[in-house]
């Protein structure tokens, strides 16, 4: 398989991501009232954990819209361009944003997960934020190796 198999078939997985996401954010309010059921501090805390993981939800999509348009420009074969260090950017922004939520999300009920998912996220922003430093200078060095042929 070669590499543009490998992005086609990833940004296929991406595609069912983006489109579950927004399906799972859709019944999100459904789905809380159920887990509430099962664990009391979602019914207890229904509408703030509503509200807490609506924004985390939206931030996710967010980050993988900005995937996608990643995945198209891989797929054309011209990914450096400075569209994509604006969607990197943006990725580390929204990372940050999901680890500060999920941060608040520790005033109502603390777990290991909700730790764990701080960490990943704030990690996520960071590798965005060196990628974004990485593609701004291959940009700027494609483009000053365009101008001289």
């Amino acid at each position: 398989m070669n590499r543009l198999q490998v992005a086609r078939i990833t940004k296929g997985i991406i595609d069912f991501m983006f489109y579950a996401g927004i399906l799972v954010c859709l019944t999100l309010p459904i789905s809380l009232r159920y887990l509430g059921t099962y664990f009391p501090h979602y019914k207890i805390f229904y509408i703030p954990m509503l509200i807490l993981f609506l924004i985390s939800g939206m931030l996710s999509i967010l980050i993988i819209q900005e995937l996608r348009s990643i995945f198209r420009t891989v797929l054309n074969e011209d990914c450096f361009v400075k569209e994509n260090v604006k969607s990197l950017r943006r990725m580390g922004n929204y990372s940050f944003c999901i680890a500060a939520v999920s941060a608040v999300r520790l005033l109502i009920v603390v777990t290991p997960a909700t730790l764990v998912i701080i960490l990943v996220f704030i990690i996520a922003g960071l590798f965005s934020k060196v990628l974004t430093d990485v593609f701004d200078q291959a940009v700027t060095y494609k483009l000053e190796n365009d101008l001289t042929i």
